[in-house]
């Protein structure tokens, strides 16, 4: 498939890596930084969406969507666990629980832009899973340095799944994130299975990148 993702908002508070590790099926290791595991709240928006070399399916090519996820390896290779996606789109969210077992919720949600400034909302159906608030990228845009923190949180190039007792690896390609710094107001209730810290999130915004998501494959 091809996917623009725009609008992102990276939140990430690090968590007990052991604890997280439970909630992970066997196969996955939790990857870590500083000795911590990381949990990531990331609201953003999607448009484009077909299938390759297909048109895109009017009234499905573009939807606000939410994710929480964690860090995960297998055989050392790096990704993305996916905890749970809210996404404004019913289809969607039927599709991808199909096609790649992956925990997708519908929800009510809207996003707008004004000057820069993104106010998004989000309802789980049914509740009470929920975002809400604003947030806005500032400072120089600065796509993060290999072997950073940064780079460690952002730059993931394949997902993994559980489906029937499997392992499953989806990998995607885009160019480096164009990140800047952000500035967040973001209230959000019962979307992480662990609990949060009391202290200021990791925050990053990117504009836009264009991704190709290839189908998934068995790994284990």
């Amino acid at each position: 498939m091809f996917q623009r993702w725009c609008e992102v908002c990276f939140l990430h508070w690090p968590v007990d890596p052991d604890e997280l590790q439970k909630l992970l099926p066997k196969g996955l290791t939790v990857d870590t930084w500083d000795d911590k595991a990381w949990i990531g709240i990331v609201p953003f928006r999607m448009e484009g969406i077909r299938f390759r070399y297909m048109p895109a399916i009017p009234g499905t090519s573009a939807f606000p969507e939410m994710n929480v996820r964690t860090y995960v390896r297998h055989d050392d290779k790096p990704g993305v666990w996916f905890i749970s996606l809210d996404a404004a789109s019913a289809l969607a969210v039927a599709t991808a629980r199909a096609w790649f077992g992956l925990p997708y919720f519908h929800a009510k949600m809207s996003t707008r832009n004004e000057n820069g400034t993104i106010h998004y909302a989000s309802m789980r159906k049914p509740g009470p899973a929920s975002l809400e608030g604003w947030y806005r990228g500032v400072g120089a845009v600065e796509p993060a340095k290999p072997g950073s923190f940064d780079h460690f949180l952002v730059e993931r190039y394949c997902l993994y799944a559980a489906k029937r007792g499997r392992i499953l690896r989806g990998d995607i390609k885009h160019e480096p994130w164009p990140l800047q710094r952000a500035e967040t107001e973001l209230a959000f209730r019962d979307l992480s299975p662990l609990p949060l810290p009391d202290i200021e999130p990791v925050r990053h915004y990117a504009a836009a990148v264009d991704v190709d998501i290839f189908s998934p494959y068995v790994v284990g």
